[in-house]
């Protein structure tokens, strides 16, 4: 395996195997965090799928490809981010069931619910915001806390319908204490170790309303050497250019 997971480029253009995502104007990057709720996120069945801060949309388009059936929206707050989108879902494949809006999540209205809601939130809860940096604001949730993002799914799913996300492994306590308050339990959380004997640094999260056992585990994504572990290219062969087996 020649593919080293602390070598994954900043390219303008990052290409996957079906489509390619135009990776230059948007402060957040195509990067494993995306690559990894987009591969991981349960689809069957979702109809309608509301990515919540799609940046340049890979995650959307990830499921567009995973689930032939989906209308998938992508909203943000950052107007850089949704002119890429766009770009990205026009040139994709499925760009009829793609479409890509300037939209505060917590102030939208929708005329139906959603089946799947994704999100790769921002990641810093505290300290001071530098001004002019577009990638720390990308990342500050200081426009949505882990508890708004849950508790505006609760009120935006269907019945049965699912939220997906990706979020640092620190702030479990917080995501399962906003998921009780919403009463949208945690049924399947997954860690992620970035490289073999590690802590983890990430946790995977699908909360539903939908009684379905709960289930844990975990996913490491890279030996010691660099290379990606068996597991991790199972999980994402059917996106990344050069990943075969």
């Amino acid at each position: 395996m020649h593919i080293h997971y602390n070598h994954m480029a900043r390219e303008k253009v990052f290409r996957f195997k079906q489509f390619a995502v135009l990776n230059d104007r948007t402060a957040m990057k195509v990067g494993t965090d995306g690559v990894l709720l987009g591969a991981w996120c349960p689809v069957t069945g979702m109809r309608r799928v509301l990515d919540v801060g799609t940046g340049c949309g890979v995650i959307a388009l990830m499921i567009a490809q995973r689930n032939p059936d989906a209308l998938i929206e992508g909203i943000d707050i950052d107007q850089a981010a949704i002119e890429e989108a766009s770009i990205n879902f026009e040139r994709s494949p499925w760009s009829d069931r793609l479409t890509a809006s300037l939209q505060d999540f917590n102030g939208m209205t929708s005329e139906a619910p959603y089946d799947l809601m994704v999100s790769n939130p921002p990641y810093f809860t505290n300290g001071v915001l530098p001004t002019g940096d577009a990638r720390t604001a990308a990342r500050h949730t200081g426009a949505l806390t882990y508890a708004q993002l849950i508790d505006g799914a609760a009120r935006r799913l269907t019945h049965d319908g699912t939220l997906a996300m990706i979020t640092p492994t620190d702030v479990e306590g917080t995501i399962i204490e906003a998921a009780a308050f919403a009463s949208l339990p945690v049924r399947r959380l997954t860690r992620v170790i970035p490289v073999e004997g590690a802590a983890p640094k990430r946790t995977l999260w699908q909360l539903s309303r939908h009684d379905q056992p709960y289930h844990e585990d975990s996913l490491t994504i890279a030996h010691s050497d660099g290379t990606f572990t068996p597991e991790y290219i199972a999980l994402t062969r059917d996106f990344y250019l050069y990943l075969s087996y």
